[in-house]
């Protein structure tokens, strides 16, 4: 049994196993199951505001190169077929620039939900060694849990300027460097083994995962039994 730990932006806790639920994009309002109801400022997604308006932005400078296609049925390679797919080769200077602004522009956000990130991410301290975090970015929520010398972070992202922002934040929380482990990679497919860790952390990412229920096979699949999925979204769940 996975269990689901959920800061909804509407805002509420959801407790649910993974597998009772189904995500649904579309819909902003809670799941119709009991929740701890919260108040939450700002009401709106300042994470996914400011992403569009850096990737608009950027993206009529300079065309995107095509993806790659990969015939390969290995592991690795479907790995890698569905980063390229998913998130197409983009020049260096497009994603540094789009890691260097997300480092900076986001800082007013998380001082805002630094209270309830607290309050969440504490239930892996002493609990979880093994964490990866989907959606890593440049490393805000390494703070909340990962100030153990014992914990192994796996950081996925698929912006591989990331790391240079997210190793820097793991530093300045104490986490030795052999313990944190950068994958460039799309969280629709995670290259780590089944049942391999003990948690898995993401913050404002399904917003901008292309397929949602992909994604959360993958990370049901990674969990070890009775992992924890440790989640701060504004997108709605479907019950079933």
């Amino acid at each position: 049994m996975v269990k689901l730990v959920h800061l909804h932006y509407s805002p509420s806790f959801h407790l649910q196993p993974l597998n009772s639920l189904k995500t649904n994009q579309k819909s902003r309002s809670a799941a119709a199951i009991p929740s701890k109801q919260l108040s939450l400022a700002p009401s709106f997604c300042s994470c996914c505001g400011r992403r569009h308006f850096i990737e608009a932005a950027t993206a009529v400078l300079l065309p995107i190169s095509p993806s790659k296609s990969n015939a390969s049925t290995s592991q690795s390679d479907h790995y890698l077929d569905l980063l390229n797919r998913i998130h197409p080769p983009r020049p260096d200077w497009y994603e540094e620039f789009y890691a260097s602004v997300m480092d900076t522009s986001m800082k007013p956000y998380e001082a805002k939900i630094a209270g309830y990130k607290s309050q969440l991410l504490e239930k892996l301290k002493g609990k979880a060694k093994r964490v990866l975090e989907i959606g890593i970015g440049t490393g805000p929520n390494l703070e909340y849990y990962a100030g153990d010398n014992e914990v192994q972070v796996f950081g996925l992202d698929p912006n591989k300027k990331m790391e240079k922002y997210a190793r820097a934040a793991a530093t300045a929380v104490g986490l030795p460097s052999k313990n944190f482990h950068f994958i460039e990679a799309v969280a629709e497919a995670v290259p780590l083994d089944d049942s391999s860790v003990d948690a898995v952390v993401g913050t404002l990412v399904l917003c901008s995962v292309q397929d949602v229920n992909m994604a959360l096979k993958e990370v049901k699949r990674v969990l070890k039994p009775g992992g924890l999925f440790l989640f701060i979204e504004h997108v709605a769940a479907e019950v079933l």
